[in-house]
């Protein structure tokens, strides 16, 4: 249970800078693209250790391809509304692709950092229009494209912090969902609020996140894994289902830096972004959108 939770703790959620140039975990000192070779050797070495350990399907994934050939099989979480919301966090920039997320954003650093997909759409000039730099602090900027996940559990747990929040001693194999909403940032007073967004409520008994977007497109929804780019090398023994909205929604800048002030998950920045796991053998095969 221990060795599980410091699993899921320390490694599905790991920092991520923002900025114009990319920056390293502080957020301080900008990094340049690692060459593909990196990537491609971070993947052999997944593939080699996921194959020992005869590992589940992984995530995150092209949404845009439905191909798997992952034996191992795990039934579906059950519907949100009868499971517990244990954590929200979210990654710059989207860790799927697909949709209307599907520019790729570079290499990075290789831990995480400056990867992922963004918004292919375009911005307006004020929509673009920077938020003033507070000192001491990373502030994420208009064109900013995250990845939001909101957590549910069947343990009976409550919100918290990281992903160990989702697991109980009563429980601690829990079925795990993940819904996922792909955001881009704008300085917008009218676009969306993260804070309403995000609230949280009792709805039946259950903790619940009532706000999430209903109008993002058919989630594609599949069997998958944790993320975050502690896992580059090393598959995620977790079992999730995913239910990953295709269409972006346009979302204040202001709100969601706000949000990172405070919030019940103590979290303060968004975190690095896991490759995207193109062997088929680490995949479960999509069957049907939800």
């Amino acid at each position: 249970m221990k060795s599980l939770l410091a699993t899921v703790a320390a490694g599905a959620l790991i920092g991520f800078g923002s900025g114009a140039a990319w920056s390293d975990e502080a957020g301080q000192q900008p990094v340049m693209d690692v060459p593909d070779s990196v990537i491609t050797a971070q993947r052999a070495a997944l593939l080699q250790a996921a194959s020992g350990a005869h590992s589940g399907p992984q995530s995150p994934r092209d949404l845009d391809s439905s191909r798997g050939t992952n034996p191992i099989v795990f039934g579906s979480a059950p519907d949100r509304e009868t499971m517990n919301l244990c954590n929200i966090h979210f990654h710059e920039a989207a860790e799927h692709r697909g949709g209307e997320f599907t520019t790729y954003v570079g290499n990075g650093n290789g831990r995480g950092y400056g990867t992922g997909y963004r918004y292919n759409g375009v911005l307006t000039t004020s929509e673009l229009k920077q938020l003033p730099v507070q000192a001491g602090r990373v502030v994420l900027q208009p064109g900013s494209t995250i990845e939001v996940h909101f957590v549910y559990s069947t343990a009976h747990v409550g919100p918290g912090p990281t992903l160990a929040s989702c697991l109980s001693k009563e429980n601690s194999n829990p079925q795990l969902r993940v819904e996922t909403v792909v955001a881009v940032l704008v300085n917008d007073s009218g676009a969306a609020d993260f804070l309403r967004m995000t609230a949280l409520a009792s709805v039946n008994g259950y903790s619940a996140a009532p706000n999430i977007p209903d109008n993002l497109g058919r989630p594609v929804s599949y069997s998958g894994s944790t993320t975050g780019p502690s896992f580059n090398s090393l598959p995620s023994p977790l079992q999730v289902t995913w239910n990953v909205r295709p269409k972006v929604v346009k979302v204040s800048a202001v709100s969601v830096n706000k949000w990172l002030k405070s919030n019940p998950f103590k979290e303060d920045h968004a975190h690095g972004v896991r490759n995207l796991v193109i062997n088929p053998s680490l995949l479960s095969p999509i069957l049907s959108v939800d």
